[in-house]
């Protein structure tokens, strides 16, 4: 019996850790970003199949993240890069061995509390050297250090976050938030304290040496995507391995006369007759409406274009060529939304730039659905 709803989202675990691989040729201190669920890959099967490689240290979003992944039963180091918010979370640092960057002197003055009743504990600290979102200014290192002196709070690793660092040309701007982290960091050895300085992401990493520092984030690259795609500056062209595949049944093939229009507003009119497969996938299996008569899928080894608007949980595609070499598309075949057998399998940036987008929030979104781990 042909399953009609089966949208299929396989993780190959062991490309994600070939990935890991590559970057520790690079630097001997990876930390593997796995926020927002590895980027819909899956938070603690990524972790698992990473620890068999050597990864030391995890990096997750929130808190609450981080003391999931802790109760799985990781027993690396954990960072929650984007710190506590609430009273459970700030308590959750010392209940889950958490290592949290602290960004604000609110958020400081709140852990340097709780620490009166739950004693030492080893933080990080964030600074905001350009990106504008969180993190102390580097100019108010001394007045942090002040408040760290003598408590039994104690910052192990200070990070910050590069804005440009995945865009050609940007050599001083790079180079200006080094600056003031480095200004950062200076700070903190004035008051004693010593720090893993940690500022590379996976551009950073790869383009940036001076960026480097005592460790390196890897996040997109981790999932097999190279952060300067297209931009003329790929460090490791061919040697990056996508972790994701998604598929979804055929179910339903039928021929669309020449003047015939067909889905939601009759926004594709058939030229010539044709031959349309109706695919069980929509927006509400995250597969965005922005593809509406711009994606493509790869049937039987060959790209077919979607034809009129993504619907809900159907979208129809062109087979008309596939039909006449003579390949024929039944209910219950395989079309593949990210992967594919072939010579052009659909990748991440094409989902990216068909929908507006970027890969990570293509990943994010269809590692929403159910998972299989090959």
């Amino acid at each position: 019996m042909i399953d009609y709803n089966k949208l299929r989202v396989r993780i190959r675990l062991d490309n994600l850790r070939h990935n890991f691989r590559l970057f520790t040729e690079i630097h001997d201190n990876v930390i593997p970003v796995i926020k927002s669920d590895a980027y819909g890959h899956g938070l603690v099967e990524v972790a698992r199949a990473l620890e068999k490689d050597g990864a030391e240290t995890f990096a997750v979003g929130f808190v609450h993240e981080a003391a999931k992944l802790r109760e799985s039963g990781c027993e690396k180091r954990i960072m929650a890069l984007l710190g506590p918010i609430s009273d459970e979370d700030v308590q959750s640092l010392w209940d889950h061995r958490i290592i949290t960057p602290i960004s604000h002197f609110a958020q400081l003055k709140r852990v340097l509390a709780a620490s009166e009743k739950n004693g030492p504990l080893d933080i990080g600290l964030k600074f905001d050297t350009g990106m504008r979102r969180l993190g102390f200014l580097p100019e108010e290192v001394d007045e942090v250090a002040a408040l760290l002196k003598g408590s039994p709070v104690t910052p192990v690793m200070a990070t910050s976050h590069l804005a440009r660092a995945d865009e050609p040309g940007r050599e001083k701007d790079v180079a200006l938030q080094a600056r003031r982290f480095q200004a950062a960091l200076d700070g903190l050895a004035r008051a004693g304290f010593e720090v893993e300085a940690n500022l590379a992401n996976s551009a950073g990493g790869l383009v940036h040496e001076n960026c480097r520092l005592d460790s390196m984030r890897l996040g997109i690259s981790l999932y097999g995507c190279d952060p300067l795609e297209g931009a003329g500056e790929e460090r490791l062209p061919g040697k990056l391995l996508p972790a994701m595949e998604v598929t979804a049944p055929v179910m339903q093939v039928h021929p669309l006369k020449k003047g015939e229009s067909i889905s939601y507003g009759w926004t594709f009119t058939a030229e010539r007759d044709s031959v349309v497969a109706i695919i069980g996938v929509g927006y509400a299996d995250n597969y965005s409406r922005a593809l509406s008569n711009k994606g493509e899928m790869v049937l039987h080894g060959r790209r077919v274009p979607i034809r009129g608007r993504v619907c809900m949980q159907m979208t129809a595609v062109d087979v008309t060529e596939l039909m006449g070499e003579g390949k024929e598309v039944l209910p219950g075949d395989e079309a593949w939304l990210l992967g594919g057998p072939g010579e052009r399998p659909v990748t991440p940036e094409d989902l990216a730039e068909w929908g507006g987008t970027i890969t990570y929030e293509a990943f994010c979104l269809l590692g929403q659905n159910r998972r299989e781990y090959v």
